[in-house]
This record gives structure tokens, sequence and C-alpha cells, in this order.
């Protein structure tokens, strides 16, 4: 993955984000309370939640080989591959913000493009909790039906954006991210 060299680019847009918030905080006083509670409480999710995420991706980098990732998610793993890049984000039941980690340490660790747009779009709309509960509210039928058109864009997305993105695999260099 590739590192920012210059990071003041970072700083100008965090500074030019909280100078946007600041001149809506002006412009629309009514909406300064619920604006800023809202802001606090997402704060404090972050809080309670990045640190052990922080150590869990830590363990993983240490822990997990490269040659392993690259074995079952890597562009030799084929569907297999696939298959694992949905499972995995299927499973948890956190927020989506808590992927993106893990995404990052899949792709420097050599991880398929495709296979981790599949883990990032299954980790946001497929979850087997959440289909439990469509199906309950919902029905068997709709579910299945907006299950089914849900992977197959997902994966079509993923082979898509990795092959316009230009990131296949070349022989000499193994995929390390973008």
């Amino acid at each position: 993955m590739k590192k920012d060299k210059n990071p003041l680019k970072s700083f100008l847009f965090t500074a030019l984000a909280a100078a946007a918030a600041v001149v809506l905080l002006i412009l629309f006083p009514d909406n300064r309370t619920p604006a800023l509670n809202a802001s606090w409480s997402f704060f404090i999710e972050l809080v309670e939640i990045l640190p052990g995420v922080m150590i869990l991706m830590g363990l993983f980098t240490v822990w997990v080989k490269n040659e392993t990732v690259i074995k079952y998610l890597g562009h030799s793993s084929g569907i297999r591959g696939i298959v694992l890049a949905f499972f995995l984000g299927m499973i948890p039941t956190g927020p989506l913000y808590v992927a993106f980690p893990m995404a990052a340490s899949l792709l420097q660790k050599g991880a398929r493009v495709a296979n981790i747009i599949i883990f990032l779009s299954a980790w946001a709309c497929i979850k087997i909790p959440q289909e439990l509960v469509e199906m309950r509210f919902l029905g068997v039928r709709f579910m299945a039906l907006r299950l089914s058109f849900t992977i197959i864009m997902v994966l079509a997305m993923g082979l898509f954006i990795e092959k316009a993105g230009g990131y296949r695999k070349t022989k000499k260099e193994p995929n390390r991210g973008v």
C-alpha cells in the first residue's frame, strides 16, 4: 500500500473538513446541538472500539504470514478466495469503519483487490444476523432475492474495480495493495 509522502495533504483535508463543520454550525444554529451531540456520540464510540481493533490488527500483522494471505485471498486463490472474502465480511456485526484497518492489512499482505472489495461490501450489506432479521420481517422470498442480487452485484463490482483500476498481479511482483 502506498504511503502518502506528504502528510500536509492529510492535515489540509482535516483542516478543511473542520472549517466546513464550523461554517455549517454557524450558518445553521438550530442544528448545532443535535450535530454536536451526534459528533460526541460517534467520538465516544470510536474511543471505545478502535483501541481494541488496533490491538487485534497489530496481532494479525505479526501472527499471520503474508504467504497465508496470498494463498487464501491472493490472485491464485480463485473462487476459494472469493468465497472466503464473502464469509469474512458476513460474520462480524460491528460498524464498517472497523473493517478498513483489516482491509488495509490484508492488502499489505498480498490479498487480491477484488477480494478486499468483496470483503468490505459483504461487511457493509451482507450480515448473517441481519439476514435473519430481514427474513423474519420481510419474508424468505424477499431476503433470498435481495441477498442473491447483492451477492451478484458485490462480486461484479469487486472484479470490475480490480480490472478497471489496473490492479492485476504481474508475474514479477506479488499484489501488495493499491
